[in-house]
């Protein structure tokens, strides 16, 4: 039997590199991740962690590490509009479920809250927890090509310091090598859309901030001021890094005009200008120009070669999807790979990571792409088009007494309204539908029928293809326990009610190692609110067959008395998902 050097070799250590290493370790499985540069990131990209990811990191157990580098929730508060983080506010939206309308759908849809972690404060989080469990990392490290054959992986790489050229094999291979991916490009796999479609200017400044915002917190301020006008949005940005003592100052850019300018004389006059303090201390830490992007890959993997992350998904920071979907592609992707290594799947399995993660990266940049348009009607209100300064002549329309100002204002309702889609919008997050092999539709088919707005509101289903609902479960010490808590952890889960003895046995008959029986009302997992018999959608008697990533396989609606019976359909249905025929 072959040696190899290391089962996956991941090329990466962004999210999704890291997120992809953390969860292969968890699983047991050999994992060796490269990344060309020195360390991990050190500029706040990514921020915004929504619930579906906060699941993820409390699936893989630092959720409550993940806590103590984050703002809290509470914090991250509504999304401004000002004439200056000093001056005058204008209007508010109700932003990241915190509004009084929409906390209660967030607390009900998951145990997890949403947290506001910069990048450079989670992927150290992701490596030493995935070093810890057993991954290995080499930084400096340059992959080069990659040739792959019928049983694995010939991968080229350079040392940097040393300039040391060589190859490792591994059994599979997994390009998280960003939005420049060298490996997607090795494999020939193609990316729609379009690549550098607006800029901004973004500067991280330290300055201590807290008289304007501690009274009224918010990570996030959009600022009403010709000076920051040009552009998609239209308006200048202060967004918290470190509450309240980091920032970064943003502004839109003509890419017609050329590079814009980013000295500091100038850099420093904008960020006093945003902040509306003209003798403002401020230590400027990095200024940059930041593309606009709205492209992705139809198809994420090719043989025994993945890709996952931003080299499949590039767009806008707006909507905060970018780290969340980066993450959620490993944790996918982490699963199966381990699964087909443990030889529990046949490599069928592999082929549904890019079925089901490909409409996921489409949809998210697609979305937060519309986001940006979702400033015009915005915009429209704070400018009057064709006036000496467009910007104060908006701002005085919006508070005259007369019918033009009552137009704005009903205008602003309205335009606010239009942004719950980038910032109360639990839907984009939590509502993914899986269609692939991996997952056994249900005998009687048909569509699911969408309630409410499937944007704006999350809808808890236990159909195949959606992730299994959040209900509070008791535990044997008489603490609350999440249904996500009680599934995962790198299993299948055989989901019944105490009168489902018969798939009881029927798990115990086909004893598989991967394969847990969670019967939900008795001790342990009692159901004493009675909220999971209210949402399962299947007879106490029936069963649900929960994926490791916590997504349904399979389902039994009906009642199921007969053991022999219920073996067989577990059986043929596993087999089905696992490409084990």
């Amino acid at each position: 039997m072959e040696s190899f050097d290391t089962d996956v070799l991941v090329v990466g250590a962004g999210p999704a590199g890291a997120t992809t290493a953390l969860a292969l370790a968890t699983h047991g499985v050999r994992v060796h991740v490269v990344s060309r540069y020195n360390w991990l990131a050190d500029t706040p990209r990514a921020h915004i962690t929504n619930q579906r990811t906060m699941e993820v990191l409390r699936d893989l157990d630092i959720e409550d590490e993940a806590y103590r580098y984050a703002t809290p929730w509470k914090l991250m508060g509504d999304s401004l509009f000002t004439t200056s983080l000093a001056g005058e506010e204008l209007i508010r939206i109700r932003a990241w479920g915190t509004g009084e309308e929409r906390k209660g759908d967030y607390l009900q849809g998951s145990p997890c809250e949403l947290l506001d972690i910069p990048q450079p404060l989670i992927e150290p989080v992701l490596y030493k927890n995935a070093a810890e469990r057993g991954a290995t990392f080499a930084c400096n490290t340059e992959y080069l090509s990659h040739v792959q054959d019928e049983d694995g992986v010939t991968v080229s790489l350079r040392d940097r310091l040393t300039d040391r050229e060589y190859t490792m094999r591994a059994r599979f291979l997994v390009g998280a090598d960003g939005a420049k991916s060298k490996v997607l490009d090795d494999l020939g796999l193609q990316v729609e859309g379009q690549m550098v479609r607006a800029g901004t200017t973004y500067a991280i400044f330290n300055a201590d901030l807290t008289r304007y915002v501690e009274h009224r917190p918010s990570i996030l301020h959009w600022i009403v001021t010709p000076n920051a006008a040009f552009g998609e949005i239209g308006f200048g940005l202060l967004r918290a890094v470190k509450p309240w003592t980091q920032w970064i100052a943003g502004w839109g850019i003509d890419l017609a005009k050329g590079e814009p300018d980013v000295s500091d004389e100038f850099v420093l006059k904008q960020i006093r200008i945003l902040v509306g303090d003209p003798d403002l201390d401020v230590e400027i830490v990095r200024t940059s120009v930041w593309y606009v992007n709205q492209a992705y890959a139809p198809q994420y993997s090719k043989g025994r070669v993945f890709c996952a992350g931003d080299a499949v998904h590039r767009h806008p920071p707006s909507s905060g999807l970018g780290l969340n979907t980066c993450v959620q592609d490993a944790f996918n992707l982490a699963w199966k790979l381990a699964y087909v290594v443990k030889g529990h799947a046949g490599r069928g399995l592999l082929e549904t990571y890019s079925a089901e993660r490909a409409p996921v990266g489409k949809q998210i940049v697609k979305r937060a792409n519309q986001s940006r348009l979702d400033y015009a009607p915005i915009k429209a209100v704070f400018r009057v088009e064709g006036a000496d300064n467009p910007v104060e002549a908006g701002i005085a329309r919006f508070k005259d007494p007369g019918p033009e100002g009552i137009k704005a204002r009903e205008a602003a309702q309205a335009a606010l309204e239009l942004k719950n889609r980038e910032f109360n919008a639990q839907g984009v997050e939590m509502n993914q539908r899986y269609a692939s092999s991996a997952v056994v539709p249900d005998a009687a088919g048909g569509e699911e029928v969408w309630k409410r707005d499937p944007e704006l509101y999350l809808q808890a289903t236990t159909r195949p293809g959606a992730k299994i609902p959040h209900a509070w479960l008791i535990d044997r010490r008489g603490r609350k326990v999440s249904t996500l808590d009680v599934t995962g952890k790198g299993k299948f889960s055989l989901v019944t009610g105490i009168a489902g003895q018969a798939w009881v046995q029927a798990a115990q008959d086909l004893d598989l190692p991967f394969l847990r029986t969670v019967v939900t009302g008795r001790e342990g997992t009692l159901d004493a609110y009675c909220t999971w018999q209210r949402m399962r959608e299947i007879h106490e008697a029936g069963a649900l067959l929960v994926r490791p990533d916590g997504y349904i396989a399979w389902r039994q609606t009906g009642p199921m008395l007969d053991a022999e019976e219920a073996r067989r359909q577990l059986g043929e249905a596993i087999a089905m998902v696992l490409d084990r025929n």
